[in-house]
C-alpha cells in the first residue's frame, strides 16, 4: 500500500519540477541495476534496460501485463518505427517500498497534468569505458511523444558529463542545465520541453556508469496495441 500525499503545486502550461527525494534510499536499487540485460537495439553494448507499466488503483500499485516499446520517427530519429521489445523489471525491485514511493511522486504530477492513469518506467543503465562513450540519448534533442516525462537519478560512479538539459525551442539555449545527482527527480511536460542528456566518459580507468528510472505517462506502444 502507498502512502499517499496531496500533489505538490505545479503549472503543467509551463514548469518544470527538480526535487530531491531524500526519504528514499537509493542504494537498494544497486543491485537490480547490476543485473540488467543489454539494450540490444544500440550499438557498442552501453545501455541496459529494462521496462514495465504500472497503474495507481486508489491507493495500490498494479503492474500490467507485458507490452512493447514503440516511437515514430518523429520522435525517435534513430529507432523510430522499430518496435521493440525489453525485459520486464524484477519482481525483487517493484516490491521494494522506496521504488513504489518514486512512482507515485511521479503519478502525483500525472494526476495534475493528464487524465491517463498509466505510468511507464524505463530501468536504464548507460556505462563508459576507456574505449566507448555512453550515450544516455542518441536520439539527440528530443521530445518523446507522451504527455509527462520524468527522469529519476539512482546512482553515478567513476563518470564525467552526463548533464540533462531541457529547452523550450529545440535549436534556442536550455531553460535548465543539470547533472542529476542520486535522488534528484526532474519531472516536466513533454509538449512544453525537448530534453537531452550528454554523453557520459570515464573518470579513470574503470568502467563508469549512470543509472535512472525515466518515466513517461502515459507508456509508448506500437500502433496495433
Amino acid at each position: 500500500m502507498l502512502s499517499l500525499s496531496k500533489p505538490k503545486e505545479f503549472n503543467c502550461l509551463a514548469s518544470y519540477v527538480l526535487e530531491m527525494l531524500t526519504e528514499i534510499n537509493v542504494d537498494q536499487f544497486k543491485p537490480f541495476f547490476n543485473n540488467l540485460p543489454i539494450d540490444p537495439y544500440l550499438e557498442g553494448n552501453y545501455r541496459f534496460r529494462r521496462l514495465s507499466h504500472f497503474q495507481i488503483a486508489g491507493d495500490r500499485l498494479v503492474k500490467l501485463p507485458h507490452r512493447r516499446l514503440f516511437q515514430s520517427k518523429q520522435y525517435n530519429p534513430i529507432l523510430g518505427d522499430v518496435v521493440r521489445e525489453y525485459e520486464e523489471m524484477e519482481d525483487g525491485l517493484i516490491n521494494l517500498e522506496d521504488f513504489q514511493k518514486v512512482i507515485w511522486e511521479f503519478f502525483q504530477f500525472c494526476q495534475l497534468c493528464t487524465d491517463r492513469n498509466e505510468v511507464a518506467v524505463h530501468q536504464i543503465r548507460t556505462t563508459a569505458t576507456s574505449q566507448q562513450i555512453g550515450n544516455p540519448a542518441p536520439e539527440g534533442i528530443h521530445r518523446d511523444g507522451v504527455d509527462l516525462v520524468g527522469i529519476f537519478s539512482c546512482h553515478r560512479e567513476g563518470i564525467e558529463g552526463g548533464e540533462t538539459h531541457l529547452y523550450k525551442e529545440k535549436t534556442g539555449r536550455p531553460a535548465i542545465s543539470k547533472v542529476l545527482h542520486p535522488g534528484e527527480f526532474l519531472v516536466f511536460r513533454d509538449a512544453q520541453y525537448f530534453h537531452y542528456t550528454s554523453p557520459v566518459n570515464t573518470s579513470g580507468t574503470e568502467p563508469g556508469v549512470r543509472d535512472v528510472f525515466v518515466f513517461t505517462c502515459p507508456g509508448l506502444f506500437p500502433p496495433d496495441e
